[in-house]
């Protein structure tokens, strides 16, 4: 478990760096408005799946998750692979944009969850992803 913190926590440090990103929501990180209850609650890590938002919305994400590759498009969280998925077009695209917004699953949103694969791995195919 510890793994997947550590590799999550850089994942999501690179990733809100990112020109292409409007924000990251995971708990490890400082600027994070659960930051402070993470460090009370979870010392040893903010868990291995987040979500973050894409500048370019809802083509964006389409076009991330079909450009990587280490990357398994799927649902399910908590593998030892690393996983992504944008739920506006896969999960809770049944939806009406307002009710995907209050799901927490707007046009932008991308979720991850971070595996135990090298992140020097998992940067590369992200940046790859968000270049494409």
């Amino acid at each position: 478990m510890q793994r997947h913190c550590d590799n999550t926590l850089e994942v999501a440090e690179w990733l809100s760096k990112r020109p292409e990103v409007a924000w990251v929501s995971y708990p490890g990180l400082p600027n994070d408005k659960y930051h402070a209850l993470a460090k009370k609650y979870v010392p040893n890590g903010g868990g291995a799946v987040f979500t973050f938002g894409l500048k370019g919305g809802y083509d964006a994400g389409v076009k991330l998750v079909s450009n990587v590759k280490l990357f398994s498009h799927l649902a399910n969280i908590g593998d030892t692979r690393s996983l992504i998925i944008h739920p506006a077009s896969t999960t809770h695209r049944q939806l009406s944009d307002a009710q995907k917004i209050q799901a927490g699953a707007g046009p932008d949103v991308v979720r991850l969850s971070v595996g135990l694969e090298d992140t020097e791995d998992l940067i590369a195919d992200l940046a790859e992803g968000l270049t494409a």
